[in-house]
């Protein structure tokens, strides 16, 4: 593990932010997922590349130490040969554990530990003042603490986090129960989350086709499934009522084929999975050929010629477990998307002190996650369907991630995502605009 080097890596990375030139900054990164395009940045760059090692890990304490481009590929790598995992793990080998705290992380464990920032212990943020301060729920930066969570970037950059572990055995066993009424579905998930599950999500294939996936670990299996290569998981789910699969699987389920996105790289052709092979298979090639495509915009073009309207609807949004049944019909009926992931989370005892995205303390949510191009005939305004979505959202008490595009005016969005509280923050943190508006960023895409 590489703790001994972090110090020598942290005070670097702060002289050459002192050291620079006056005027924005960026973070110079290898990975990203996000989904919304940015206008070209003219300011100095901040290489935080060096911060991606794992620094310690206390399996007895139940907590692990990484840096802050450490992807949860490496972290999940080296937390369970010592039979232990972070609390939440995003669905992809590429996710950051800085990205996913300073944006929002969800899993098939959200249910019972919350989004990744509630599994989180400290902080070490680089801020604009070129200090490095360390946050706790607790210390004189339990502001920041509780802040940082869906900021992106604007307040500062995670060098260093201490995120809790659970203990884990070396399989998983996923039973399936099919459901062909959202209100039915949306009771048996509640339950499931009352259960003794160490994991709960579900799929909407269609309105008379949802799907509750329900994990717990085992000690054993009598045989296990291997979705990396020539089988794809989603596609199991119909057809199977009980899977199993190694832990390490399990977690990764969703990276070979980003959920169900493959498809739009011709990736599910066996054919073409056969000439990409099993290494390329996975949520890093989608992510360098979706920056590609979004330099040149190949199938914008090809789309455009052939359809009125082409819009790309790449969300996840987060509704009250009562408003669930009534957001996936809404969205069933007006938006032409499926599957559809459906994944709890329950908002943790300090929810509602995450000011960029509050929950409500101990209350249950639902996750749904739609990621595709809605193609029609007919003309619609731009991003008619997000408008639709967001309100939707809003009207029924919910809240959306901000990784894809938004189309929020100034006064809705202030109101989402804690407007007075976020400039309380930004003029203690970063006075001087080292690091971009939340607002501008985020919506306006500067």
């Amino acid at each position: 593990m590489g703790g001994d080097g972090y110090a020598d890596r942290r005070d670097a990375l702060v002289a050459a932010l002192r050291g620079r030139a006056p005027g924005p900054l960026r973070l110079r990164k290898d990975t990203s997922n996000l989904f919304r395009t940015r206008a070209p940045h003219g300011g100095a760059a901040l290489d935080a590349r060096p911060f991606h090692h794992v620094l310690s890990l206390d399996a007895g304490e139940g907590t692990v130490d990484a840096e802050g481009l450490t992807t949860y590929e490496d972290l999940v790598a080296a937390t369970l040969p010592h039979g232990v995992m972070p609390a939440v793990v995003p669905e992809l080998k590429t996710i950051t554990l800085g990205g996913a705290a300073a944006g929002v992380g969800i899993e098939a464990t959200s249910f019972r530990h919350g989004l990744v920032h509630e599994s989180l212990v400290e902080i070490d943020v680089l801020t604009g003042r070129g200090e490095v301060v360390t946050c706790r729920r607790d210390n004189a930066h339990a502001d920041l603490f509780h802040g940082f969570p869906n900021s992106y970037g604007t307040l500062g950059y995670a060098l260093r986090l201490r995120a809790r572990t659970l203990p884990v055995r070396p399989f998983v066993r996923v039973t399936r129960e099919r459901h062909r009424d959202a209100d039915a579905f949306f009771a048996a998930l509640d339950a499931a989350c009352a259960s003794d599950a160490d994991f709960v999500d579900g799929v909407a294939f269609a309105r008379d086709a949802l799907y509750l996936n329900v994990g717990r670990f085992t000690d054993s299996a009598p045989a296990v499934s291997d979705y990396t290569f020539e089988s794809i998981y989603y596609r199991s789910i119909p057809r199977l009522a009980e899977d199993h699969l190694t832990t390490h699987d399990y977690l990764w389920r969703w990276d070979t084929d980003w959920f169900w996105c493959s498809k739009n790289v011709g990736a599910q052709n066996p054919l073409v999975r056969r000439l990409l092979g099993r290494r390329r298979l996975g949520s890093r090639t989608y992510q360098r050929i979706m920056r590609w495509n979004a330099r040149w915009n190949v199938t914008g073009r090809l789309a455009n010629w052939r359809h009125g309207h082409v819009e790309s609807v790449i969300q996840d949004i987060d509704v009250p477990l009562a408003a669930a049944a009534a957001f996936l019909r809404f969205f069933q009926r007006e938006v032409p998307i499926a599957p559809v992931w459906i994944c709890p989370l329950r908002g943790g005892p300090d929810a509602d002190r995450f000011a960029l995205y509050p929950l409500e303390p101990g209350a249950l949510y639902v996750n749904f996650g739609f990621w595709d191009v809605v193609r029609t005939r007919e003309p619609h305004p731009t991003a008619h369907f997000n408008r639709l979505v967001e309100a939707e959202v809003s009207r029924l008490g919910g809240i959306k991630s901000l990784y894809s595009e938004s189309f929020y005016d100034h006064a809705a969005f202030d109101r989402a995502y804690g407007g007075d509280a976020y400039r309380a923050l930004k003029a203690r943190y970063d006075p001087d605009g080292t690091f971009p508006d939340l607002y501008d960023k985020c919506v306006l895409r500067a």
